[in-house]
């Protein structure tokens, strides 16, 4: 299977980075795994124009989505990894997955996807708004969930490795 993981989170070797490494790791045991960290590159918001709709998935923007759009294109499993800011993905990462409102997905062979997300907050419903994103993608497009994991409490550089959270994301990826 072709892996992509859509890195979400702008701090080079922050807590998000090092969980989507960890997967990485362990789904390239029997796959092949690419990381795309998504700030590396000029994505800009949808216009909701939807000229897309009439040119065949070319969208009106000229930027480097073109670029994401066929590393999509050749994923079996979408990987989506993010640091949580206010209760949602990162805005690089939303921008990506905004642009996602194009007819070109119907080309995407994307199958399953998993989620991986750091969050500095300890409350229990820290997550619960990306999940029902998460849940709605993957019943709209009919995706197999892969699996989760959510970590809570880590907010500086390296807390993650203070919790058993690396091992999972690992012993997922392996598990694909």
């Amino acid at each position: 299977m072709n892996i992509l993981i859509l890195s979400g989170s702008p701090r080079k070797d922050g807590n998000t980075e090092l969980l989507a490494e960890a997967f990485a790791k362990g789904a390239a045991e029997h796959h092949h795994v690419e990381i795309l960290s998504v700030h590396n590159y000029n994505v800009n918001p949808c216009l909701g124009c939807n000229a897309c709709f009439k040119t065949n998935g070319v969208c009106a923007q000229k930027d480097d989505m073109t670029f994401i759009y066929e590393k999509m294109i050749q994923a079996d499993m979408l990987v989506i990894a993010s640091p949580v800011y206010f209760y949602g993905i990162s805005a690089q990462l939303k921008a990506v997955i905004d642009r996602f409102h194009n007819p070109i997905r119907d080309t995407f062979h994307i199958k399953k996807m998993a989620l991986l997300l750091v969050g500095a907050a300890s409350l229990p419903e820290l997550f619960d708004a990306i999940l029902t994103e998460y849940n709605l993608c993957l019943k709209f497009f009919n995706i197999e969930d892969a699996g989760k994991v959510l970590v809570r409490g880590v907010k500086d550089k390296g807390d993650i490795k203070n919790t058993d959270a690396l091992n999972e994301a690992y012993k997922l990826g392996y598990s694909i």
